[in-house]
C-alpha cells in the first residue's frame, strides 16, 4: 500500500538532534553535518494542515536539488548529498536568522498590504497606482525574521543592521546573492515559460563561508505564473494561472482560515488532497521539463533509512 511521510523518527548513526519543524524534520549528525528529510506535510500561515499531501517531499527535495546544483557558481550551498528522493545530506551551518525574501510582482504578502493602504513594507515604498500581480520595476527585497513559533515577521534592512543581527557587510552579501539568486531563477523560469513571481532564501555560515541552505525555487518557497496569458489576463483584471502554495492558502481564506485565533481549520477532502498532490507534480514537471517518477513508498520509511544511512556512511 502506498504511504505518505507524515512523521519521522529515525537513530542514525552518530545522531545527536532532531529537529521536526513544519514540513521537514532535520538530524544533526555529529558536529558538521545534517540530514533533512522532506516530509509530506504542508503548512499554511504558519499551520500544519491536518492531513499529508503524497508525493510533496519528494517533489520539493528533487526540485530544490536541481536548482541548488544550478546556482552553485553563484554561491555554495549546503548540499553533500541527495540519496533518497526525499532526502539532502548537507553541512550543518550557522543560520543567519533571518529569511531573503524577494518580490518581482506585487502579490501574496505584499499585496494584502498594499490592499489595506500600506504603501511601506520592510522599508520598502511601494508606487501608487499598482495593481495585483503587477511586475515591480526592479524586484524588492522584503526580510523577514525567522519565527520559532508562530508568524514570521517584516523586517527592513536598517533594523536588521541596527539591532545586529547581521553584520552589515554580510548583509550586504545576502542581498547581492539574493538578487542574483532570483535572476538566475528567473532566466530558468522563463526557458519553461513560466514566471518566478517572488520566493525566499536562507544563508548560513560555516567560519567564513557563507553558504545557501534550505531548499530553493520550490512551491513552498516560490510563486510562480504560467507566462503564456499573463499580459492578457493583467489587462482583463484577472487573477493570474499560477503554480505555487497560494492557491491552498487561498482556500483555506475562502473556508475562513487564516491562522488567527479562534478559527477553525477546515476538513481537507481527500479530492482537494489529490489536487494539491497533482499540482505539486505540475510544478515540477513544468519547472524541471521532466517527467515525475513517483518513487517506491510501500515501505517508505524503510527506504529512506536505508538509503541515508548508506549515504552518512561514505561521508564518515
Amino acid at each position: 500500500m502506498s504511504q505518505a511521510v507524515k512523521e519521522t523518527d529515525f537513530q542514525f548513526d552518530n545522531q545527536t538532534k532532531v529537529y521536526h519543524g513544519k514540513v521537514r524534520d532535520v538530524y544533526t549528525i555529529g558536529a558538521d553535518h545534517l540530514v533533512m528529510v522532506a516530509s509530506d506535510r504542508i503548512s499554511a500561515f504558519d499551520h500544519i494542515l491536518p492531513k499529508v499531501i503524497p508525493f510533496k517531499g519528494q517533489v520539493l527535495n528533487q526540485i530544490a536539488s536541481l536548482f541548488l546544483e544550478a546556482t552553485s557558481d553563484i554561491v555554495p550551498n549546503w548540499v553533500l548529498a541527495v540519496p533518497d528522493e526525499s532526502v539532502t545530506i548537507g553541512r550543518r551551518c550557522d543560520t543567519f536568522p533571518i529569511e531573503m525574501v524577494i518580490r518581482g510582482y506585487l502579490c501574496g504578502h505584499a499585496w494584502r498590504e498594499y490592499k489595506a493602504g500600506r504603501r511601506i513594507v520592510c522599508g520598502i515604498t511601494m508606487p501608487e497606482g499598482m495593481k495585483e500581480n503587477e511586475k515591480f520595476a526592479e524586484p524588492i527585497i522584503t526580510p523577514a525574521t525567522k519565527a520559532e513559533e508562530g508568524h514570521d515577521e517584516d523586517i527592513s534592512r536598517e533594523e536588521i543592521i541596527r539591532q545586529g543581527i547581521i553584520n552589515e557587510a554580510d548583509y550586504l552579501k545576502l542581498e547581492d546573492y539574493t538578487r542574483k539568486l532570483f535572476q538566475r531563477g528567473t532566466e530558468m523560469a522563463a526557458d519553461r515559460n513560466l514566471i518566478l513571481v517572488d520566493t525566499k532564501y536562507e544563508f548560513g555560515k560555516v567560519r567564513e563561508t557563507i553558504y545557501l541552505i534550505d531548499e530553493i525555487h520550490t512551491p513552498d518557497s516560490s510563486r510562480y505564473f504560467y507566462a503564456e496569458g499573463y499580459a492578457e489576463r493583467q489587462a482583463k483584471g484577472e487573477k493570474q494561472k499560477q503554480l505555487s502554495k497560494e492557491f491552498v492558502r487561498e482556500w483555506l481564506i475562502e473556508n475562513g482560515f487564516q491562522g488567527l485565533e479562534g478559527q477553525e481549520m477546515p476538513e481537507m477532502t481527500d479530492s482537494f488532497v489529490h489536487l494539491v498532490s497533482e499540482r505539486y507534480i505540475e510544478l515540477y514537471e513544468q519547472i524541471t521539463g521532466k517527467k515525475f517518477i513517483k518513487a517506491d513508498t510501500t515501505n517508505v520509511t524503510e527506504r529512506i533509512n536505508k538509503n541515508t544511512s548508506a549515504a552518512l556512511k561514505q561521508l564518515n
